[in-house]
């Protein structure tokens, strides 16, 4: 199967390009005798965890589904969380995990008896300090429901768990900032983290982009690890599949009302809604910074202010160009959806060896069962 063969919309993952942020992974590991667990809320497309497995040692969750895909598809450590767990939730992954972390002390104290004897016992805590660029992804913003704030722990928690849980970074591509959070966590809870076996520290440390300092980062783990005598893990996400895929649409119409807008046969509210959410306009590989022919990248949804980016080319947009949307994998596939019933994505892979490996592939039977089941009673 060729690219030109392959009808748009779809996400391409480059198998190459993912193994090249993996080894980045086991650089750190290995400076550092960190643990990687996987960020499944931002990356759960199981048809590559072949090439990601042999690099990292597990995965992580945030609901109950994903616990049971990480166990089903990954295996290693199966670390469970999740905001608000229902009883329910509590005894279906208390037997699929390795590590069931509670996100307050009343869910702890209302739920522990279902997992004591299967998993090892976590809490997370909010140490109320935060790396993150926007309020909305701020773990530590004003009256945060994520985690337990210093001042309302009870400290003999620490004496009925196992280990707890930080997650107070967003994209955060600075190594001597991370530090100075990991140093500011170490001073507030540095006694009572002596007592437990393992800490995480939670996700958004950007470790392999272009130019950051792994090794630096991996002493600062090593010797926080030696420091409290814990077994250290970061949950990385978006660091393992950055720059790993492309979401290739076509030029579908070309409008102009004041500006030209390339309207292309995707979505940023169905397919990449991180870009609308967060109001981070994406990257197209084909345009230029130079280039003196200015586009709207216009989705084909009935949201007004739906759109990619907008961006110049060196030479005119044509209806039936195909584009390639940049780093389109974190928090892309895990949040699509069939809003105005726009055809959804496909999801292929292209392997070392240059063979296109098909992932998935959605038609209007998808889209239909997902909102009904015939026959209705």
């Amino acid at each position: 199967m060729q690219n030109s063969e392959l009808k748009t919309p779809y996400f391409m993952i480059n198998e190459e390009k993912l193994i090249a942020n993996l080894e980045k992974a086991k650089q750190l590991k290995a400076c550092s005798g960190v643990k990687l667990v996987l960020a499944l809320k931002c990356f759960s497309t199981w048809g590559v965890f072949d090439v990601i497995k042999p690099y990292l040692d597990g995965t992580t969750s945030s609901g109950p589904y994903e616990v049971r895909l990480g166990h089903e598809t990954f295996g290693g450590e199966t670390h469970a969380y999740s905001v608000g767990y229902t009883e329910d939730d509590v005894k279906e992954v208390a037997g699929l995990c390795d590590k069931l972390i509670f996100n307050s002390q009343s869910q702890l104290s209302a739920h522990r008896h279902l997992v004591e004897g299967k998993a090892s016992i976590g809490l997370r805590l909010n140490p109320g300090v935060s790396y993150a660029g926007q309020d909305l992804a701020n773990p530590a913003r004003e009256f945060s429901r994520l985690g337990v704030q210093a001042d309302h722990l009870d400290p003999t928690v620490f004496d009925t768990i196992d280990g707890v849980m930080f997650h107070m970074n967003c994209e955060n591509k600075d190594v001597d900032a991370f530090i100075t959070l990991l140093d500011a966590i170490s001073t507030q809870f540095g006694e009572q983290l002596d007592k437990l076996d393992w800490v995480s520290l939670g996700g958004g440390v950007f470790f392999t982009w272009p130019g950051y300092d792994i090794d630096k980062l991996g002493q600062a783990l090593k010797q926080f690890a030696e420091k409290h005598g814990v077994q250290l893990y970061l949950e990385p996400g978006e660091a393992i599949i950055t720059k790993t895929t492309d979401l290739v649409v076509t030029v579908v119409d070309i409008v102009e009302n004041g500006m030209k807008t390339a309207i292309v046969n995707s979505a940023t509210e169905a397919h990449r809604l991180d870009t609308l959410i967060y109001n981070e306009p994406a990257s197209i590989r084909e345009a230029s910074d130079n280039g003196s022919h200015e586009y709207v990248i216009g989705s084909c949804s009935c949201l007004a202010g739906d759109q990619f980016c907008v961006t110049q080319f060196e030479h005119p947009l044509a209806i039936g160009q195909q584009l390639h949307i940049e780093d389109s994998a974190g928090y892309t596939m895990v949040k699509l959806n069939w809003f105005n019933g726009l055809k959804m994505p496909a999801i292929f892979c292209q392997r070392v060896d240059g063979r296109i490996q098909t992932l998935n592939e959605f038609g209007y039977d998808d889209f239909k069962r997902s909102l009904s089941q015939w026959p209705i009673d």
